[in-house]
């Protein structure tokens, strides 16, 4: 049942990021599977319904269909969650946030339900209501990475850095008693990663590699922060520094990203990456994104 709830998970995130012109930052649920199975779904417009091999009357007749039923049962999950799909297909985010809020509230212990609305929210311009989705997740869970990657975010958006940071740093320093109390809740090199690259975005290069250092000591053998200090140090033009840091990566990574990780060990970073602007520090390819690079996104090995 697990295994079956997991497909439909992401096959309604990967709808929803199709629906939705956004970078996978935008929608952490994504994870691995857009970038081994999807590479080119995120960050481009979003595809008109008969692209996606449906008819969009065939759409609207299954959208008729859902809300027949659930005028008989208000609360089948079954039919909410083909409702969702229908409306994603059609594009109509509006008509999909309806049903996700409905589910939510069916199933607040499927924190996924949740966050998929904090995200909705966001694309709709509703920043607050989204901030308070993200935040009634991290409430309970306060090492949701999905809720976490979405708020800070959020915060970015809203040219709020520091209070992305506190949020992190918070996180940071009750890991040690919540994982005490719920063990693994709260996955401090992933946190870690995502304060690193807060501190890029504001070009705080330093304090990056310091909270990188940290991670590679709490976990030796994870491979992404010690990737994600190589590339920091490339893009600095620091190509000596970083490549030893590459090979130790390529040493300790999951064999599905150690050819990706030789090859970006051998580009050569431009000019303007090699002293980074505030335009340059905000692209994937000038820092190393928590989800738009395995050095973060990848699980840990």
């Amino acid at each position: 049942m697990s295994q079956k709830r997991g497909r439909w998970i992401v096959n309604l995130v990967l709808l929803l990021a199709l629906v939705t012109f956004v970078g996978v930052s935008l929608f952490p649920l994504l994870g691995n599977v857009l970038q081994e199975n999807q590479p080119s779904a995120v960050g481009t417009p979003a595809p008109k319904p008969t692209q996606l091999g449906v008819k969009e009357s065939d759409l609207q007749d299954q959208a008729k269909g859902y809300e027949l039923v659930l005028q008989r049962e208000p609360d089948s999950k079954t039919s909410l969650r083909g409702l969702l799909e229908v409306r994603l297909q059609l594009g109509d985010l509006k008509g999909a946030t309806d049903a996700l809020e409905k589910l939510a509230a069916l199933s607040p212990e499927q924190t996924e339900y949740m966050v998929l609305l904090a995200q909705a929210k966001q694309q709709l311009g509703d920043r607050e209501a989204a901030a308070t989705a993200y935040r009634s997740v991290l409430t309970s869970n306060p090492g949701d990475m999905n809720a976490l990657q979405g708020l800070v975010s959020l915060l970015l958006q809203q040219k709020r850095p520091e209070a992305a940071i506190g949020l992190l740093q918070d996180t940071l320093k009750t890991a040690t008693q919540t994982n005490q109390v719920q063990p693994g809740s709260i996955d401090t090199t992933s946190v870690q990663l995502l304060l690193g690259q807060v501190y890029i975005n504001e070009q705080r290069f330093a304090e990056a590699l310091t909270i990188y250092d940290e991670a590679v000591k709490t976990n030796k053998q994870d491979f992404r922060p010690v990737l994600a200090k190589a590339i920091v140090l490339q893009r600095l033009g620091k190509a000596a520094e970083a490549k030893p840091l590459f090979t130790t990566a390529v040493a300790l990574a999951p064999p599905q990203y150690k050819d990706q990780i030789k090859q970006m060990a051998t580009e050569t970073p431009t000019a303007a990456a090699a002293t980074p602007t505030p335009a340059a520090t905000s692209t994937p390819a000038a820092t190393p994104t928590p989800t738009s690079s395995p050095s973060v996104s990848a699980p840990a090995p």
